[in-house]
């Protein structure tokens, strides 16, 4: 692929335009968790690949092709995971379901989709319970990457920080696998904290201080995080970091963070995207738009869509030709090994 027209990779898609079928089995669920003699079977969703294909194509598809991007790295809808509901039985049934829907997606739409899993977590339940969900959306449905909750209480906070060894089983099979995680948290059932304005970018900025707290990487040299929505805080404040990692007697941020953690350019306006390039190295940058995600609406003062994330990169001063090729395309396929694996199947 030339320079002058790298893939455009999108790392951080969800489906968020899942037919309505879908919400509704999950409201039975959940009333079922109070009431067993309602609770659905899973042979009770149905929903058919005509479905699946009108909610991509007037969705996702169309604004892929008006914006220019070619493929997306697809999840179930991050607000839905909600692992504070039920037990880990009712997340895992959940999981299954969610990931075989965007397995689905990725078999009708092939050139424009590829999945990455959601887990069936739920608050103080060993990671360990993740692990056979893992193999199969890995292995059965070729998903190239996982979405990690550090927070599965949503809001509240009560799971030990990614850098404790609770959380190492499931760094073990991501070494195993070579597939990286995305950090991204679901709904907020804490009122303090609205779930996409508040409690997402809290927890982008909270996992970076956590993880230059600790030495994670020392044990997981070859570990990948994928820290969504530009990453929070943490490149705003980049000099902050810097400056608490020296006081922790840590190495500096380039050899204790950036080769493990990498940031993605869902962030919304064009001098978020000017910062980002400026701070963070241009080798840490993913392409992203979360698009059709947490903000849907239109720029009054540029008359395109907030989450074009394209426009941005395309015209921010701090990229060469040969960095945006990296955003575009280059550092997805090094950090989704596995993606990159794909594309060379299909000659791209």
């Amino acid at each position: 692929m030339s320079l002058q027209k790298p893939l455009i990779i999108d790392v951080h898609g969800h489906y968020t335009t899942a037919p309505k079928a879908l919400e509704e089995w999950r409201n039975k669920q959940i009333a079922g968790i109070k009431d067993p003699t309602v609770m659905p079977k899973v042979a009770d969703l149905k929903i058919s690949d005509d479905e699946l294909r009108e909610s991509i194509e007037l969705n996702q598809l169309t604004k892929m092709k008006e914006r220019g991007s070619d493929l997306t790295i697809f999840s179930p809808r991050a607000s839905f995971m909600a692992h504070h509901i039920g037990d880990v039985n009712i997340s895992s049934t959940w999981a299954s379901i969610c990931n075989e829907l965007c397995y689905r997606v990725s078999q009708l739409f092939p050139d424009h989709f590829i999945g990455a899993a959601m887990l069936p977590q739920s608050p103080g339940v060993d990671p360990k319970t993740c692990l056979a969900e893992i193999d199969r959306c890995v292995h059965d449905y070729g998903m190239v990457g996982i979405n990690l909750n550090p927070d599965p209480s949503g809001g509240h906070w009560n799971s030990p920080p990614l850098t404790d060894r609770h959380w190492y089983p499931i760094y073990e099979k991501m070494v195993e696998l070579d597939i990286p995680a995305m950090i991204h948290v679901s709904t907020s059932c804490n009122a303090c904290f609205h779930t996409t304005g508040a409690h997402y970018i809290n927890a982008d900025t909270t996992a970076v201080m956590q993880l230059i707290q600790g030495d994670l990487f020392r044990d997981f040299p070859t570990l990948k995080f994928v820290i969504p929505h530009g990453g929070g805080a943490a490149p705003y404040h980049w000099g902050r970091y810097r400056g608490l990692a020296q006081e922790l007697k840590k190495p500096l941020l380039v050899e204790h963070l950036l080769k493990n953690i990498f940031f993605d350019t869902c962030v919304y306006h064009q001098p978020g995207i000017d910062l980002l390039t400026k701070v963070i190295p241009v080798d840490n940058i993913l392409f992203a738009s979360e698009m059709i995600g947490a903000v849907r609406g239109i720029d009054p003062e540029t008359g395109h869509y907030y989450d074009d994330t394209k426009r941005y990169v395309l015209a921010t001063p701090h990229l060469s030709q040969e960095q945006r090729y990296k955003v575009f395309e280059a550092n997805a396929r090094r950090v989704y090994s596995r993606l990159d694996v794909a594309l060379n199947k299909k000659g791209l």
